[in-house]
């Protein structure tokens, strides 16, 4: 294989943007880890007693994850951040106001390998405060990261909370108003297609974000994030081979999924670990009006179910022109 490798001439704040994406995925893909090993090095060195009052805290603080979390704006505003989002670059479109007197869940589509689209809009930066000025966004992430000793603390000063059905409750029962939880309806699985060019979505099966919305009466927002499949390079894991099998089984076990991705490197552009330079546009759809329903039938959920369904898919049609999806492509639901 031809090494293609980056110009030496490549302007500073170039350097910048990729340094910022390389601590990105170090923090996605062994940050957690490192936590856990360094929390193993004070339980065993001559530190143990901050391991221990590490775990009292633990003990005092474990519901917080799920009760809104710990924001922190210092964390959110890192410049960091603002290189990280520049790399792509990632952009965050609105189609229609979202007033900030009630509360919303928006699903954001499609996973893609590592969510870049999610954390870039909804964890840093100032782009969604102004554009929807009163609201407050709550990522929901797997439960079992805020299990990792030091790591939990880092996830929720950039604004994630747990995914837990009492986490999405605590968000959208705030009775003012101005709460958004964001929840990346296809999950773990839905990594497994990010593929360049896959439009599929694993929805079909995915209502229980329905039964939310109609008990708390908050309002639906289909979210589309064009150019988040086109980050990576996956494997090929076609439904029915044997890594695919494997990467369900391990991802039913574990509750997380493990696509074998590559891209770019540092200083070449033809292997590695870092993110292609592909755009990102986050766009957030009109609101489905929902009403407050404390025990939805199956059939009511039915009917939001495949209403949601219609109104992704119009987001979808209505603005894959602009951003380079060809006519004849329109999403697959599973």
């Amino acid at each position: 294989m031809k090494v293609e490798f980056a110009p030496i001439n490549i302007p500073l704040k170039r350097r910048m943007q990729t340094v910022a994406v390389l601590q990105w995925i170090f923090s996605f893909l062994l940050l957690a880890e490192f936590c856990c090993g360094l929390f193993v090095i004070l339980i065993l060195g001559r530190f143990w007693f901050l391991a221990v009052l590490y775990l009292l805290w633990l003990y005092l603080d474990w519901e917080t994850p799920s009760t809104g979390g710990r924001r922190s704006q210092w964390v959110r505003g890192w410049t960091v951040w603002k290189y990280f989002r520049e790399y792509f670059p990632i952009h965050l479109i609105k189609t229609s106001d979202l007033n900030p007197s009630y509360n919303y869940l928006l699903g954001f589509h499609p996973h893609g390998v590592l969510v870049a689209g999610a954390f870039g809009n909804f964890c840093t930066g100032p782009s969604f405060k102004n554009l929807f000025p009163g609201l407050t966004p709550y990522l929901h992430i797997m439960p079992i990261w805020f299990s990792c000793p030091f790591f939990r603390e880092y996830v929720m000063s950039a604004g994630m909370v747990s995914a837990s059905k009492e986490s999405v409750s605590y968000v959208l029962n705030n009775e003012g108003g101005g709460h958004a939880s964001v929840i990346v309806i296809g999950g773990a699985e839905e990594s497994l297609n990010a593929h360049p060019g896959s439009l599929t979505l694993n929805i079909l099966k995915r209502k229980g974000f329905i039964k939310m919305a109609l008990k708390h009466g908050a309002h639906l927002v289909p979210v589309f994030s064009f150019g988040e499949n086109e980050l990576f390079k996956q494997v090929a894991n076609p439904k029915g081979s044997w890594l695919r099998n494997v990467q369900e089984k391990l991802q039913k076990k574990m509750g997380f999924a493990l696509p074998l991705f590559h891209a770019r490197g540092i200083f070449q552009y033809s292997f590695g670990l870092i993110p292609y330079r592909q755009p990102i546009h986050t766009v957030v759809g009109s609101p489905i009006h929902v009403k407050q329903n404390l025990n939805p039938t199956t059939e009511e959920i039915e009917q939001l179910h495949a209403l949601y369904l219609q109104k992704l898919r119009q987001l979808f049609e209505e603005h894959k022109r602009n951003y380079g999806i060809p006519e004849h492509k329109s999403l697959v639901f599973e």
